[in-house]
């Protein structure tokens, strides 16, 4: 479903101001981390038969709606433990795997799926095309849906009978919707984001409330009807507790008749990074999702992650630097292309990630993985500023487009003038106080660019100014980090991000703008390109790879010539951790049973059949 995802972020590095934060942080850390661990065992749950995950509950749970916005874990996001997509994505293969259906078939035109016909509700009910249609074309009815998008891409769901290796099964057909989006890269995404939810429930309370907000209003907290692996059992401001449901469907229909290994899953509830990180230093908790710095550190503690080695972990997510396009001197391309050369991404790989980045390529594609076959390694070099810091050539850069800088005594930069000899004024790259990993992006940021001589500086902000900066347009730049998730549509979807024009909108309009937030290329200017809204919108009817990658070269061409943003590192999709204290079987580079991420989301779930806990 449709939903803000909130980064997660952690301690840092070796930079002294923020490190001494983190270690006055990790004091108080420790004390709730263990008070945790030690409710959990006088409450009765077996450390064998229970696994302790972390990372996606931050807050006190208010609502387990799965039609709400902003549901607690594990209802929220792409989680398949409670309920269920249609589909999963494995993001290591690229294949889709079958969950409550199976792919059946995908064009230009439809994407077709058949519903396993053992799929079950908590209740005994089957799963049927009733459950996916409420779900999907909720918006129909609610224009507030958090689904009200999917009908943006599919214009109908046809239903009907096949037979499915003897049995009779329906089959939905998705038709993409020509007049509207015509993107079936994003109806696949559409189906495995989209969690089904059971529409003999969820009908009667709209019937009885009348409107879906009071519908929303509900909890759905006490014996929810569910299709997933497990159910909600109990939760407090501490933790939420899940149990194993020895009725799932899947055992015998996906498992070969084997439950999921552990009996419950607890997500503690702690106060800061710092606590999580200590948690699973000591074993209180098995896995997380949070950024811990210097990884190989903690092995002695049975602490380790996908790779025993760096990367250690697997590229999936661009962290960068928007840039508001429609501001002076950022308008200027030039200017721009000069920032990207004063970018130290050897300093934002080594300090602020702690080597969890490969070396950086330019351009908006990720280099390796699933999306390597569309990067054009030659062409990337011939066209963009290049990944390597370089202030000489920045500066060059800046001097050939008319900018001074003027430098004090000690070197350090007092002020910059434009070509006219207007003063530039400072500019601000704003990001949420206390995300210690982006604050530390940002300071090697700014510390490269004011040795250019762009006078720049941090504009570190509360997270609730954050958020409302980034559809608005309110900043000089803005640290972000687009199309987060790994999905079928990668790398369409970042592209869509940072560079459509379909919703373009000035800065200080009442409406806000969810893609292309640096405002680039705008259709009622001189310099407006059409062609880059063009292979957006043509790449997903492609079919040819050849020709797939032959669009993409282009659309990689135009952003590297223009530099809308500015890339910093490829960081994985979710910082995946775990500890072999209690639980082995973990999914890594040389068991990879499952995707570098926690055993919740999307094709990961099915490691928990895997694990083993130790005696």
């Amino acid at each position: 479903m449709r939903r803000m995802k909130l980064p997660v972020h952690g301690t840092l590095v070796a930079i002294t101001k923020i490190a001494a934060l983190a270690a006055l942080l990790s004091l108080g850390a420790c004390k709730d981390a263990t008070q945790a661990s030690a409710d959990d065992t006088s409450s009765g749950f077996p450390r064998g038969k229970t696994l302790y995950l972390a990372g996606s509950q931050w807050g006190d749970p208010s609502s387990f709606n799965p039609l709400a916005d902003w549901p607690a874990w594990p209802v929220n996001d792409r989680f398949n433990l409670v309920y269920e997509p249609l589909l999963t994505y494995n993001t290591l293969s690229g294949q889709v795997e079958p969950l409550l259906g199976r792919l059946a078939d995908k064009s230009a035109d439809s994407i077709k799926v058949v519903i396993n016909p053992a799929a079950r509700w908590s209740d005994g009910k089957a799963v049927t095309s009733t459950d996916v249609k409420f779900v999907f074309e909720l918006g129909k009815r609610f224009k507030s849906a958090a689904t009200a998008h999917a009908l943006d891409y599919i214009s109908d769901i046809l239903v009907s009978t096949v037979d499915d290796g003897g049995a009779k099964a329906e089959q939905l057909t998705f038709v993409v919707n020509k007049s509207g989006r015509n993107n079936p890269l994003m109806v696949m995404d559409l189906l495995q984001a989209v969690r089904i939810v059971p529409a003999h429930v969820f009908e009667p309370k709209l019937a009885k409330h009348k409107d879906l907000a009071e519908v929303l209003k509900l909890k759905i907290d006490i014996s929810p009807v569910v299709s997933g692996p497990y159910t909600l059992l109990t939760y407090s401001n501490e933790k939420i507790v899940l149990k194993r449901r020895e009725d799932y469907w899947g055992n015998a229909a996906l498992h070969q008749g084997k439950p999921p290994v552990p009996e419950y899953i607890v997500h503690p509830i702690y106060k800061s990074n710092d606590a999580f990180a200590i948690a699973l230093q000591k074993g209180e908790i098995d896995a997380s999702q949070t950024f811990i710095p210097r990884i190989w550190l903690k092995s002695k503690d049975k602490v380790t992650t996908w790779y025993d080695k760096a990367p250690y972990f697997v590229p999936g997510s661009i962290p960068m630097l928007l840039i508001n396009n429609t501001k002076k001197p950022l308008d200027d391309k030039n200017f721009r292309r000069a920032m990207a050369y004063a970018l130290d991404y050897k300093a934002i790989k080594d300090l602020a990630v702690s080597g969890y980045s490969p070396d950086m390529k330019p351009g908006l594609i990720m280099p390796s993985g699933i999306e390597g076959k569309y990067y054009d390694d030659a062409v990337a070099k011939a066209t963009a500023v290049g990944p390597l810091f370089n202030l000489e050539a920045a500066k060059k850069l800046l001097a050939d487009s008319g900018y001074k800088s003027v430098f004090n005594a000690d070197g350090t930069l007092d002020s910059m003038v434009d070509a006219n000899g207007t003063h530039v004024p400072t500019l601000y790259i704003k990001s949420p106080a206390g995300w210690s990993d982006w604050e530390a992006m940002v300071s090697i940021a700014v510390k490269g660019m004011r040795a250019a001589g762009i006078d720049i500086r941090e504009g570190f902000v509360d997270a609730s100014l954050y958020w409302p900066a980034l559809p608005s347009g309110d900043f000089d730049l803005i640290m972000h980090k687009p199309a987060a998730a790994v999905t079928p549509s990668l790398p369409w979807s970042r592209f869509e991000s940072i560079m459509s024009s379909r919703n373009w909108l000035p800065v200080g309009s009442n409406r806000k703008m969810n893609e292309n937030q640096g405002r680039y290329n705008n259709p009622k200017s001189k310099t407006y390109n059409p062609r880059v809204d063009a292979l957006l919108r043509e790449i997903p009817t492609l079919s040819d790879d050849a020709a797939i990658k032959a669009a993409y070269t282009e659309l990689n061409t135009i952003f590297m010539n223009d530099q809308p943003a500015l890339p910093l590192c490829f960081l994985p999709e979710q910082f995946y951790e775990f500890s072999t204290k209690h639980w082995t079987g973990w999914q890594t580079e040389k068991n990879p049973i499952a995707p570098p991420l926690l055993p919740w989301i999307g094709a990961a779930t099915k490691a928990l059949w895997q694990l083993k806990p130790v005696k």
